[in-house]
């Protein structure tokens, strides 16, 4: 019930090589200019009390990036105001593309991934994530993400 990216769209392999650059499994900095979170887009599977999350990588500005680090570990971080952030994770399966599309970043408690919020938008995610998707969708989702990471093979 998940799909989630590697890293955010703007990482080279050879990043990784960089001394002003760092991919963990949580945040990637990318030439001490770019900074990114992994968080969760959760979309309430219609009829069931499933959710299918994608999980996705999204830039925030330093200061907020920096917030986030320091509270990395702190309890109580979760009453943090949400933080402005552009989706960058390009989902395959949707007819427009969702990079940099506008998020709201929402700290969680303590080992649990941001909940990404996007923007009220017409964009086939966000309608989505309001409104949610039947089981079938689910299917051809997976079935759309297996059929793309065949091919990268």
């Amino acid at each position: 019930m998940n799909y989630t990216a590697h890293a955010p769209a703007v990482w080279e392999p050879e990043f990784a090589e960089a001394d002003n650059c760092l991919l963990s499994s949580d945040q990637c900095v990318v030439h001490a200019q770019h900074y990114f979170v992994k968080g969760l887009i959760e979309i309430p599977v219609i009829g069931s009390d499933e959710v299918f999350s994608w999980g996705v990588w999204v830039s925030l500005s330093r200061d907020n990036f920096s917030r986030t680090a320091d509270l990395w570990d702190r309890p109580g971080r979760e009453a943090e105001d949400p933080y402005f952030g552009w989706l960058t994770t390009d989902l395959p399966v949707y007819p427009t593309a969702t990079l940099n599309l506008r998020t709201h970043v929402h700290t969680r408690p303590i080992g649990e991934r941001p909940y990404v919020e996007l923007e009220p938008t017409d964009h086939p995610l966000a309608v989505e994530q309001r409104t949610g998707i039947t089981l079938d969708r689910v299917r051809e989702i997976a079935t759309a993400v297996f059929h793309s990471s065949s091919k990268e093979r």
